[in-house]
């Protein structure tokens, strides 16, 4: 059998995504004869069909969607290849594309962002911001280098580098009447009504958590869509809520609706780290980035 090339593979993989030949075509930035030959030889090659085409467009079929897994780790795995090879000289002269949920990363990369600069002045950073089901997605298809993220749940097929323990604390309207109390204890929170993201965030799951913990009660029917949303109805007084410690430093302290205090005796924190592809190069790199970005953070290593 004659093999496919790496290209027919990158056109089958993308014309499963977009399921037309026009789009698939003005992506991969060929015409749309050249990339239904390609498939047909493929197909040839192959000895199956890969797509079912009709009017509806083209959609796989039951061989084409059995391949397809396989297909999008050929191409992960020539992605690393080409990293491995442009991170011989410096990982840190090129790009490095790293993801961050939506609960961290505005909080904690402008901070960082300038010292990278500074340490590195040939380094570009891609950053983007997603929940982290879909980050994690992403760096399994090779999206990202790594992700910045939290630790809780995290997959085990990735490779893992923990970096801190970001504080948690609890938010509350100043009229609350445990705004009273100088500081609180776990008790205090029993039967509160707590305000959380939505289940898309990892943070719902340790604040769902901390609810059983401390017998008080998650209002699901008040999801939150970001941490601004939550402090916003934290400040009408619809609930109480969990807020990290980044997220406090950069947005909450001049806030005159909220107070912010610590459990006293039940320390609460969501562990952050670094994950990327066990296949990946540059660890020692990702290490060394991990290291700064603990420094800088001014917490203390993660156990």
């Amino acid at each position: 059998m004659l093999r496919p090339t790496l290209r027919q593979i990158e056109y089958f993989v993308t014309l499963s995504e977009c399921r037309a030949f026009r789009e698939a075509a003005t992506r991969l930035h060929v015409t749309q004869p050249t990339l239904s030959g390609q498939i047909a030889d493929l197909e040839g090659r192959l000895g199956t069909r890969l797509f079912e085409r009709g009017r509806f467009g083209v959609r796989l079929s039951a061989d084409g969607a059995a391949l397809l897994p396989r297909a999008r780790q050929l191409l992960i795995d020539l992605s690393d290849f080409c990293s491995a090879a442009k991170s011989m000289p410096n990982i840190f002269a090129g790009t490095i594309r790293i993801g961050v949920p939506t609960s961290l990363g505005p909080y904690l990369l402008p901070s960082l962002v300038p010292e990278l600069h500074r340490r590195w002045p040939k380094m570009k950073l891609y950053v983007r911001e997603d929940v982290p089901a879909a980050l994690e997605q992403e760096l399994m298809e090779g999206r990202y280098d790594l992700l910045l993220n939290s630790l809780d749940g995290a997959p085990h097929r990735f490779e893992i580098e923990s970096l801190f323990h970001e504080p948690l604390l609890i938010g509350l309207a100043r009229d609350h009447p445990l705004a009273l109390k100088e500081s609180l204890k776990a008790a205090d929170l029993k039967g509160s009504a707590i305000l959380a993201l939505g289940p898309s965030h990892r943070f719902h799951d340790q604040v769902e958590r901390l609810c059983r913990r401390l017998k008080a009660h998650l209002l699901t029917d008040y999801e939150g869509t970001s941490l601004d949303t939550l402090r916003q109805m934290v400040g009408m007084g619809m609930g109480l809520s969990f807020f990290p410690h980044f997220y406090v430093q950069s947005e909450m302290l001049g806030d005159r609706a909220i107070i912010v205090r610590k459990i006293t005796d039940m320390p609460i924190s969501r562990e952050i780290g670094l994950l990327w592809r066990k296949s990946a190069p540059g660890a020692e790199a990702y290490r060394m980035l991990g290291s700064l970005i603990l420094e800088l953070s001014g917490l203390e290593r993660a156990p």
